[in-house]
């Protein structure tokens, strides 16, 4: 996968969204901001009058500066203690977030993969979901973390039943990204 400037750098939007970080997910009110980023590269999800996003979407957008987020006391969270709150509910938040970032800013559209049971679900540039479906489903891993034949198995087997195709994030100590995939092939 070729490097690419972070897509939602070239989205134009006049303000910053202005967010609060509720438990495990971010929420923002409806406004031309978020629309604006919604129609053009799918951040958040909208959900009545507000649109939630994921902890790693939320980072994602407060690092481009695309958005503030407060905590419950409207305190304005930096990046560092989002991270921290982050990682309070998701242990993995850190692996997640890093892959979650070299994708995005190679200019795929990232979204959760919860009910096939993995990280995520990644379309092909170009591609918004609704559109047509993911292409990869994602799991980000840490390279010093191990797995047996039979986990290996079961996310590859996960990706095949959903017509998917696997790709395994595996995240350095300096948080560069490699990417592998994974495909069946008959012999």
């Amino acid at each position: 996968m070729p490097k690419k400037k972070i897509d939602v750098e070239k989205i134009e939007i006049k303000e910053k969204i202005n967010a609060e970080l509720e438990r495990e997910r971010v929420v923002a009110n409806v406004c031309d901001e978020a629309n604006v980023l919604y129609d053009k590269s799918r951040f958040g999800e909208r959900v009545g009058e507000k649109f939630q996003y994921s902890f790693v979407e939320g980072l994602f957008l407060l690092e481009t500066k695309r958005m503030d987020i407060v905590d419950s006391k409207n305190k304005k969270i930096n990046f560092d203690d989002f991270v921290k709150k982050a990682r309070r509910y998701e242990k993995n938040f850190w692996i997640r977030y890093c892959v979650f970032k070299d994708l995005r800013s190679r200019g795929y559209i990232v979204k959760t993969a919860l009910k096939f049971g993995a990280d995520f679900r990644v379309y092909d540039r170009g591609v918004k979901p609704g559109d047509d479906h993911a292409k990869w489903i994602v799991y980000p891993v840490s390279e010093t973390t191990s797995t047996t034949w039979y986990e290996f198995a079961a996310k590859n087997r996960v990706a095949h039943s959903t017509r998917k195709n696997l790709l395994i994030g595996v995240v350095d100590d300096e948080a560069e990204v490699s990417f592998w995939e994974v495909s069946w092939i008959r012999p």
